[in-house]
């Protein structure tokens, strides 16, 4: 019995921290089962592990970011994922962001260009039994050319643009989301629908992530 002070504490942070995922806009269900489901802990290392369920982006090795849990939220729920869905994820980061979506789809491959990230945030999905989550050590710019088309694509770093070659791996009737703008100033979240005859924009909101940069980081 004497863990059970401890069960409670998180259980009750748990259940702070899907209030403020409700919030904060994430309401679509399927989300939020998959963000209870998901426990973000095993994702945050170090010193900031006590920080685990508040809603706040925090570092992670590589000079990269756990994203806000709201803002993985609702990037999850703008995606619109169904449940027979393949999914590209550009920035693997901690994995946090991939084992939801794998929660959601039917398969997803994350590309990060830090080779490092891919292999810890492997072994949380093995250690998680994740097995429809393949992770890659690559140049996100370029997407994943030998996997596509994609129903789904998910961007978790900041270009000027959408980049070229990840449109051209969405299928028509597909969706794209992404923060678009300079590194240095506000960007804003965008979803991009392939239609028959091109693409349709929309901006989401105002956000901030670390720039999507192209080549391998240097341990990758």
């Amino acid at each position: 019995m004497s863990d059970a002070p401890d069960h409670d504490d998180i259980a009750q942070r748990k259940m702070q921290f899907l209030f403020a995922l409700r919030s904060r806009g994430v309401t679509d269900a399927r989300v939020l089962t998959a963000m209870e489901k998901i426990d973000r802990g095993p994702f945050v290392r170090g010193h900031f592990a006590a920080r685990a369920y508040e809603d706040m982006p925090l570092p992670i090795a590589c000079g990269q970011t756990i994203s806000q849990p709201s803002v993985v939220g609702l990037m999850t729920q703008a995606l619109r994922i169904s449940p027979r869905d393949k999914v590209l994820e550009v920035g693997t980061g901690s994995g946090y962001q991939a084992a939801i979506l794998s929660q959601l789809a039917r398969r997803v491959y994350t590309v990060d260009r830090h080779k490092r990230l891919v292999v810890e945030a492997n072994a949380i999905f093995q250690q998680l039994d994740l097995t429809n989550i393949t992770a890659f050590t690559a140049d996100g710019s370029f997407g994943l050319p030998e996997q596509a088309p994609f129903d789904r694509i998910l961007v978790t770093a900041a270009a000027e643009d959408p980049p070229g070659p990840l449109l051209a791996q969405l299928k028509i009737g597909g969706i794209m989301v992404l923060p678009v703008g300079q590194s240095d100033a506000v960007q804003s979240l965008i979803r991009v629908t392939r239609t028959e005859t091109g693409f349709d924009y929309d901006e989401l909101r105002p956000v901030r992530f670390v720039p999507l940069l192209e080549g391998l980081g240097r341990d990758g």
